[in-house]
């Protein structure tokens, strides 16, 4: 038996220790992905706080200890939205399905971004953009996994990442800071 699977066996039972463990474990990685949805950062510790209570309320669901990690992104994003509503109401786009390969057609290895950079251009694109690069950048989830925490398809996902990142570039290149 797995720490993972061991530590979601324990929650389930309503071990207090087991809960705080968990949170202590996923609490700043939850806070960083929240603080990429909301405006500021007092509104991702509200996303956190509500993500917490319906964990708790949740985790006896969760019976796959695999399902556990893109579960807790799923109810912190789901918190995220329910917090940025209004927000989510104005924004309009079309997702367009690409293929993989027109997904790394184009990415030169060459490119470099100074991490600071990338966080300030972040925050000018959608959300939804933002929400699939934060995912596959910054919290390393593969495609199926961002499916899952985001509740799309995974062409969806690739269509998201492929124009988040173009989007991100242009912006770095119109603030110059594309190395």
């Amino acid at each position: 038996m797995g720490q993972l699977e061991a530590l979601l066996r324990r929650c389930r039972a309503g071990d207090e220790e087991a809960l705080e463990e968990l949170i202590r474990r996923w609490e700043r990685k939850l806070f960083y992905y929240a603080r990429r949805l909301v405006a500021n950062e007092a509104d991702a510790w509200d996303v956190l706080q509500q993500t917490w209570v319906r964990a708790i309320r949740g985790i006896r669901a969760v019976q796959d200890s695999e399902k556990l990690v893109p579960w807790l992104y799923r109810i912190t994003r789901n918190a995220a939205i329910s917090h940025r509503a209004s927000l989510l109401a104005q924004e309009r786009w079309v997702d367009r399905m690409v293929s993989v390969e027109e997904l790394s057609a184009g990415e030169s290895e060459k490119t470099r971004w100074a991490p600071e950079d990338v966080h300030e251009g972040l925050k000018e694109l959608s959300v939804h953009h933002r929400d699939a690069l934060t995912l596959f950048f910054l919290q390393d989830l593969s495609i199926p996994e961002m499916a899952s925490v985001l509740g799309v398809s995974e062409g969806t996902v690739k269509s998201r990442l492929f124009y988040g990142k173009r989007a991100l570039r242009e912006s770095l290149e119109l603030s110059g800071k594309l190395l």
